[in-house]
């Protein structure tokens, strides 16, 4: 699910500091699109961070509340950790799975991939699908599928 949070930026010598309230961390970008990006990246790895080490995620603040300074500027930057997380965790992990003898045999004997199989049949029960990069929704859609 995708959320917003605010971001403090100031304009710096080499370009935008970004300052994420809600999570500790700063960040720059050699200009205000590069530091909105690098603040967004910064935001999913903390928040898969936190994720995988059960702290619940921050709720954002309001940027209305937010103080900042004649020459910060603040401005929400989205993220949904879940493509995040697909989009930038790629690693592999060896999990071992028990079958009944006779059902290994008759796939070896189709010759299906039992690894393969798995993650489609684990992708369909959960709902979830592969990680949507700008450019793969670009070739989607001008190949017209989704």
């Amino acid at each position: 699910m995708k959320t917003a949070y605010p971001v403090i930026f100031k304009k710096s010598p080499n370009g935008y500091v970004a300052h994420a309230p809600d999570f500790p961390l700063d960040t720059q970008g050699n200009d205000f699109a590069d530091a909105i990006e690098m603040a967004r990246d910064a935001i999913g790895i903390i928040g898969i961070d936190m994720e995988d080490d059960n702290i619940p995620l921050p709720k954002p603040s309001d940027p209305e509340q937010i103080k900042c300074n004649k020459n910060e500027i603040v401005s929400m930057v989205d993220i949904d950790f879940l493509e995040y997380r697909i989009a930038n965790e790629r690693r592999t992990v060896r999990r071992n799975v028990s079958l009944p003898s006779w059902l290994n045999t008759e796939a070896d004997k189709a010759g299906i991939n039992v690894s393969a199989l798995l993650q489609t049949a684990l992708k369909q029960e959960l709902q979830v699908g592969e990680p949507r990069t700008s450019y793969t929704r670009a070739l989607k859609q001008k190949s017209g599928t989704k």
